[in-house]
């Protein structure tokens, strides 16, 4: 393993880590970071569906902080795509184990933290909140910070429990069939500089439209959600963000830039409590779905409690 200058420019480093082939052959994950010199506390976020690190914005207000940060990008996302591999696919939420244990690794014993703070955004929640809960009582992790987390399909109830079975057989015999379901692409608009937003990233690594929608990748997150709501066993605190209010729609509307437009917030909320004994939930006014990349006053509040909730649960370690 070796950190090489990343996409992104100095200060930021990227190294590749080779994870066991799957069906479609050779598979990575890449380890971003950004050092903080001498310090023992780090951060390692996670991005959401049809998505990679850029929050540049996060890395740096956690670095005022002192703490080092990394990010993963996920096998088939991001800078860990290859051509050869379907994105985002996975048939099981466990394969994300092996390249978070193995971030972890390196945060904790090669380059020496001795306090670690998970981050989730969206997918990336869904997946931290799982790995949390099956790591539990082993000291991995001294914080979870969930950012709008992916606990339910953004659908009514009823449509969620009649078409998860469907789901699930499709999953398990057709794995890689695409489903009809393409990605909104007015989210992105909201967000991109180009369009109707404020920030810059490459629209190859996350399109407007999205990636295709598999089966087996749907089947896998339904049975991540399934866990959530039969309730987890997280040990550590717990911190889950998600915005006062959502809007679903497939037409550009200007609410788009201050509300969830991929998730439903309010479901979200709902669920926190089933993810372990110590959770704080706090409601963004204004909040976008990636919560850092929202309008500056809702970005200051994010920002803001997420400060106050450090200070009370995760103070820096004492020499």
């Amino acid at each position: 393993m070796e950190f090489r200058e990343d996409i992104l420019g100095a200060p930021y480093e990227a190294a590749e880590l080779p994870l066991v082939a799957d069906e479609e052959g050779a598979v990575s994950a890449t380890l971003v970071r950004r050092l903080v010199p001498g310090s023992q506390r780090a951060v390692l976020y996670l991005h959401g569906y049809t998505d990679y690190f850029f929050q540049t914005n996060l890395a740096d207000h956690f670095v005022a902080a002192g703490f080092s940060f990394y990010a993963l990008d996920l096998r088939k996302y991001g800078r860990s795509l290859r051509p050869h591999q379907s994105p985002n696919f996975v048939r099981d939420l466990r394969a994300y184990d092996e390249e978070l244990d193995e971030a972890v690794r390196i945060i904790r014993e090669i380059d020496g933290h001795t306090q670690l703070l998970l981050n989730g955004h969206s997918t990336g929640g869904l997946i931290a909140a799982l790995w949390a809960a099956r790591r539990a009582r082993r000291g991995l992790i001294d914080g979870l910070f969930l950012n709008s987390p992916f606990l339910s399909m953004p659908a009514a109830p009823a449509i969620r429990t009649l078409g998860a079975p469907a789901v699930e057989a499709i999953g398990r015999l057709a794995a890689t069939r695409k489903l009809p379901a393409p990605l909104n692409p007015h989210y992105v608009h909201s967000l991109h500089r180009d369009h109707r937003g404020e920030w810059d990233f490459d629209l190859t690594l996350k399109p407007a439209e999205g990636f295709p929608l598999f089966a087996g990748w749907l089947a896998a997150i339904q049975r991540g959600h399934r866990q959530i709501r039969h309730g987890l066993a997280i040990d550590c605190p717990v911190l889950l963000m998600a915005s006062t209010a959502s809007t679903l729609t497939a037409k550009w509307d200007p609410a788009l830039l201050r509300t969830d437009a991929v998730l439903r917030a309010d479901d979200i909320a709902a669920l926190a409590p089933r993810l372990g004994r110590h959770v704080t939930t706090v409601r963004i006014e204004g909040g976008m779905h990636d919560l850092v990349l929202s309008g500056e006053q809702a970005r200051a509040q994010v920002f803001a409690e997420l400060d106050r909730w450090l200070a009370a649960y995760l103070p820096a370690p004492t020499a």
